[in-house]
């Protein structure tokens, strides 16, 4: 069995080994965008487009983790984290900010 990630800092580089190949992070990519538009329609319109929002998110990511990467995806093990991280990897990428963090985490 693998060891258990006790501290968010060893937790960032494998989520990072989680999401190794490029088609995996834009499905990500893809399915967190959406939780923002989704998001501004439950603002404005209310009701059932909350309920878009995880099925956005989890859709896309979920697809690609069983798909392409061939992987579990951490929200199973790590929720909290792996819900952070889905969104500081998107912001990384939308700044272009997330090469550094990949090569740290041994991703090429």
């Amino acid at each position: 069995m693998a060891r258990t990630i006790t501290r968010y800092r060893d937790f960032w580089p494998y989520y990072l080994q989680e999401h190794a190949r490029p088609e995996t992070r834009m499905l990500h990519y893809v399915g967190t965008t959406l939780t923002f538009v989704f998001a501004g329609l439950a603002l404005a319109w209310g009701a059932w487009w909350w309920v878009m929002l995880p099925i956005a998110g989890y859709g896309f990511a979920w697809a690609a983790h069983f798909g392409v990467e061939k992987n579990r995806p951490a929200t199973f093990t790590y929720p909290l984290w792996s819900l952070a991280s889905d969104y500081r990897m998107f912001f990384l990428w939308l700044t272009g900010r997330l090469g550094p963090h990949l090569a740290r985490a041994g991703v090429a």
